[in-house]
């Protein structure tokens, strides 16, 4: 069994590789979190109990900080998935992706670097540094049946896509200049349960529970593959543990919708889930409301993620009407979770 460090734990991504590491395997996890905005323990309340659990509340631009964890619990495998993630935030404020994701990422490749040479033996052999990624790094899809693969050229179009797409460089580039043993994957959207209310999917189900108004960008004809956090996190553990050293694996739902797509079908499943509306409402599809688009907004990503299923044989549990039922169910049942996240006690605990 392996100890495994994720940095960024109790995001939306990492608390969910975390939840399957403890429940569905043997390995020992080290939780790294700066614990930000987007940072929740309260998504490991299920786990954080467990004796093979630790959390530690490290920046990874601490470098003093992030040398003692690495001493302290002797990882053979980091999972990298602390990062600034929101496009809006990047538009508004670009200077804490480019510290997070670039100063945080090279800091971290320094000091495990520095950790991995000293190894020795079949633990120095079998380490391994995964960093987790985005389809966002390589832009807009042109035509409606491109896909990305794994060989796709970067031309990132935000500030987050363009600190993520720099941290990718300089993953493979350690890799290639120091040896260290580093795998990449860049994933589609992510949905489901404890997913930050700022994001699309549950922005929609939390405002039309309250009967406040649906935005969507434009038209709403923008396409993402979307895919079901669950079976992100699967790949994941799967690309970190059994994975090609120095190799890139794309990982999407197989999902592909427009965004006006994705807002209606959650309409209709409140319609059947949520039967009494807030007053004044009589449909939740009232409430969507178009807004001016966001700056240099992609149109369409969609991932070929043929390698992983041929290589790895992974492929996703949930279709997207699966997936999504089941996110809505998740919402209705936690408002506790989502009250905390909305009054920001979430972040006093």
């Amino acid at each position: 069994m392996k100890t495994i460090l994720v940095t960024g734990g109790a995001g939306f991504i990492g608390s969910a590789v975390i939840r399957h590491l403890i429940n569905d395997t043997q390995h020992t996890v080290i939780n790294v979190d700066k614990l930000t905005y987007a940072g929740n323990l309260e998504s490991l309340t299920s786990i954080k109990d467990n004796q093979r659990y630790y959390f530690e509340q490290v920046d990874i631009c601490d470098a003093d900080e992030i040398a003692r964890v690495l001493a302290q619990y002797q990882p053979d495998i980091i999972m990298h998935l602390a990062a600034e993630s929101h496009v809006d935030r990047s538009i508004d404020g670009p200077g804490d992706f480019i510290q997070t994701n670039i100063v945080g990422t090279y800091n971290l490749l320094e000091q495990t670097r520095t950790y991995w040479t000293q190894l020795k033996g079949d633990k120095k052999v079998g380490f391994r540094f995964h960093h987790i990624s985005t389809d966002e790094v390589y832009g807009d899809l042109e035509g409606t049946d491109d896909l990305f693969t794994e060989t796709t050229p970067y031309a990132p179009s935000s500030p987050y896509s363009a600190s993520k797409a720099s941290s990718d460089h300089l993953v493979r580039s350690w890799n290639r200049t120091f040896n260290l043993p580093t795998l990449v994957t860049n994933c589609s959207n992510n949905y489901g349960p404890f997913h930050f209310p700022e994001k699309l999917i549950p922005l929609v189900i939390l405002n039309a529970l309250q009967g406040k108004p649906l935005p969507v960008y434009g038209k709403g004809n923008q396409i993402r593959d979307w895919l079901y956090v669950e079976d992100h996190a699967r790949a994941l553990v799967l690309v970190a543990t059994t994975g090609e050293v120095a190799e890139t694996y794309n990982i999407g739902g197989h999902n592909e919708k427009q965004n006006i797509d994705v807002v209606k079908t959650i309409c209709e499943l409140l319609e059947e889930l949520a039967p009494n509306k807030p007053e004044g409402i009589n449909q939740y599809q009232d409430l969507i409301t178009f807004v001016t688009d966001r700056a240099g907004h992609d149109v369409r990503y969609a991932i070929d993620a043929t390698k992983i299923a041929n290589e790895l044989n992974w492929t996703p549990q949930e279709t997207f009407d699966s997936g999504i039922r089941k996110t809505v169910q998740w919402y209705l049942d936690n408002q506790d979770w989502c009250q905390h996240v909305q009054d920001g006690s979430y972040q006093l605990k």
